[in-house]
Parts: structure tokens; sequence; C-alpha cells
């Protein structure tokens, strides 16, 4: 990326304490256990890092490399990740009753999926920083995306996924070269193989929200609706939620972009859709909880809501309540119905998460957390065609 701006954090913090730690190195959590964020100094940038001065740069999400963590432009991965479109949904509005629905579709991504965003900054990180090899567990796209980037760098990337992760998932990982295990269990098991890889092997993890930068990926979503939507924000952002990191980042991202004067203090209701076989988020949502006790029996055919407990459960309740948003949880038929629902209505093949998205609609209406009036951004995360044999599990 020759002429490229300037990227690079000032240092990372630890969203627990608050405490700093230096960005230029290898790290996972911080020294609590919790995720770091990469911190920026926003007040020097906002007087050239202007939607007027990203306007006409490349519409990928290294547009926005003033507040991104890879300094060196030469190892800034690209297989065309970010800028995916935002679709005017006028028949689905007009059948959830609301005033207008957006539809951003992730599944333009690389990979089909939104998890492009994420790997595509944890890689171009790691291979900055020196990584030797990657690897993570994964319900599935994330471990695709993983094997892309990987490719690209040139990294070995080790991937470990429930057995019944779905078929065109398995073959793209197998086809990116990535080493892949299958596992008979969840995510959660996967981690703890993962773990020991790390631990024996010298592996690097790129676990969700257990390295700093794959949230840095997903804010760049928070960047594109203000631009998509002529510097405004929505009334709400409908997200479905496994591992949270993209509602986390988009979260960051608001607040960053209010510090360099792109948005005022207003936020949109954030609201996190679960499946009702695995909803730890919206449990401890209804409870008041701060953080959400992992789920017992977990149970979707939705891959990337089939996450049981999550290490960034705290920062996901922490925006519903500070947005006035919330959480709702939806059965896999609603989601398989809107999935068709949806493609009839915008022409997009919606994953099952993205399917999810519509069906808590009525939901959330009824319960008079949105209006009729309000302008709602709906997220399809990934590529229905990743799904293909798979059926609803109730």
């Amino acid at each position: 990326m020759t002429g490229a701006p300037p990227g690079g954090a000032t240092h990372l913090e630890c969203t627990g304490t608050g405490e700093s730690v230096p960005s230029e190195q290898l790290c996972g959590v911080s020294a609590a256990g919790k995720p770091l964020f990469a911190r920026y100094d926003l007040p020097a940038l906002r007087e050239h890092f202007t939607p007027k001065a990203v306007a006409c740069r490349r519409a990928d999400l290294w547009r926005y490399a003033e507040v991104l963590p890879v300094r060196n432009p030469a190892v800034r991965l690209s297989l065309g990740e970010g800028w995916t479109p935002l679709l005017d949904a006028k028949r689905t509005a007009d059948r959830l009753g609301l005033e207008r629905v957006w539809l951003k579709d992730e599944g333009q991504n690389p990979t089909g999926s939104f998890k492009a965003r994420g790997l595509c900054l944890a890689v171009s990180r790691a291979l900055e920083l020196g990584a030797d090899a990657l690897a993570l567990p994964s319900a599935g796209n994330a471990g695709s995306a993983a094997a892309a980037y990987g490719a690209a760098a040139g990294l070995p990337v080790h991937v470990v996924v429930p057995k019944d992760t779905p078929a065109p998932i398995l073959e793209e990982i197998r086809a990116l070269g990535a080493d892949l295990q299958l596992l008979d269990g969840l995510i959660t098991d996967c981690a703890a193989v993962v773990r020991q890889g790390v631990e024996r092997e010298g592996w690097f993890d790129l676990s969700t929200l257990k390295e700093p930068y794959r949230v840095e990926g997903k804010k760049t979503m928070g960047y594109e609706l203000v631009e998509q939507l002529g510097g405004r924000l929505p009334d709400a952002i409908i997200y479905p939620t496994g591992g949270g990191t993209g509602l986390i980042g988009m979260w960051k991202a608001f607040d960053e972009m209010e510090a360099l004067g792109w948005i005022g203090s207003s936020r949109p209701k954030m609201f996190t859709v679960q499946a009702a076989g695995c909803a730890p988020i919206v449990r401890a949502w209804e409870n008041g909880a701060d953080h959400a006790d992992p789920w017992v029996g977990a149970s979707t055919y939705a891959a990337g809501l089939r996450v049981p407990g999550a290490i960034g459960d705290f920062l996901m309740l922490r925006a519903l309540r500070a947005s006035g948003g919330g959480a709702v949880a939806v059965p896999d038929h609603a989601m398989a119905q809107w999935v068709q629902t949806l493609g009839a209505d915008t022409g997009v093949f919606a994953a099952p998460e993205g399917g999810a998205t519509a069906a808590a609609v009525p939901l959330l209406i009824e319960r008079g957390m949105i209006s009729s009036s309000d302008e709602v951004v709906l997220f399809n995360t990934g590529s229905g065609l990743k799904y293909v044999g798979m059926s609803p599990l109730d």
C-alpha cells in the first residue's frame, strides 16, 4: 500500500482495570485476564482524519488506517475485506412494520463472513510482530478467515472446530491450507486443544478477544455505518452474538468517532440476538448480571451462535445497557424462516445468524424496545451458502 496513511496504537489498555500495556509486542489478554483494547492519539488525528479525508480512499477497511494498529504498510494484508453493502430493505421494513430497515451484508466479505475483518487485522498484526504460527478454535467462519489470511501472510494456521461444523466451511479451511482438527464437542472444547498447542508448540493464539486486534477489524463496521448513512447513526442496531467481538468493536468505534468529531454523543440502541438453544448473554441481561454464566447443552444450527461462554461478556452487557438496548433469543425455525423471507425481500442469501436479526424484530416491538418509527440496521454476518445442507435443530 504505497503512500498509505500511518497507523499504529499508542498503547494497549486492559478493559477490566484500565492498566496500560506496551503495544509493540505479541500479547494476549491482560495480567487481569481481560481483553486488551488498542488506544490511539485521537486528539492528534482529529484535524486530518475526517470523513472528507477518507471519502475517496480505497473501498476496504484499510481506509481507516489511522485508527488501526498495523504500522508497516507492507504487512497490511488485503483480500478485499470491508466496505460491504448497506442495503435499503424496503419490503422487509414494510413486512416488519418499521419506518426503515437497512441490511448490512457482511456475507460479501472474503471467505463469506464478517470474520474476515477481524482476522485480517489479527493476522496482519501477528505478522508484523513476528509470530511464527497461528491457531484458534472456531465455530467455523473464523477458521476459514484465519486460514485465508494466514495463506496470504505465508504463516501456518492451526484450526480446531467441532466435527459438526458445516461441510462447506470445512472444505474451505482445507482448501486454504490450514491444519484442520475436528473435535467432538463445542468451541469451548476446541479452545482447550488450542491452549495445549500454544503451550507445547508456541502457536500464537488468535481466539476471540484473547488477542487485541480482531476487535480492531470488527470496529470498522461502525465507521462504515456512519459513512454509508451520510454521517449519522441509526436508531437501533440488531446484531447476532456468539463471541460478541463485532458488537463490542462497533461500540468502541462510536466512542472513537465521537472523540474524532465524526459524530456526537448520541448512540444507537444496541441489541444482541442469540439462539434459544444457546443464549448466555440474553440470560445475563434479563437477570441484571454483569457476567454471563456458561450455557450448558448449547444447541443451534447457527454455528456462529453456538458459543456457550465469551470472555467479552461484560463488555457486551455494558454496551447493551449503556445504549438502552437489550438482548433476545430466537428459535432455529424462526431464523430459518427469515432466511427465506429476507432472500425473497432483498436478494440476499443470509446465514441463519442474519435471519436471526430479522426474527428478533417482532419480539423487540412487542416488548416496546423498538418502535415502528425507528430506523434499524440488521447485520447479516455471513453467506447462507456456508450452511447448505444444514437444518434447524428445533
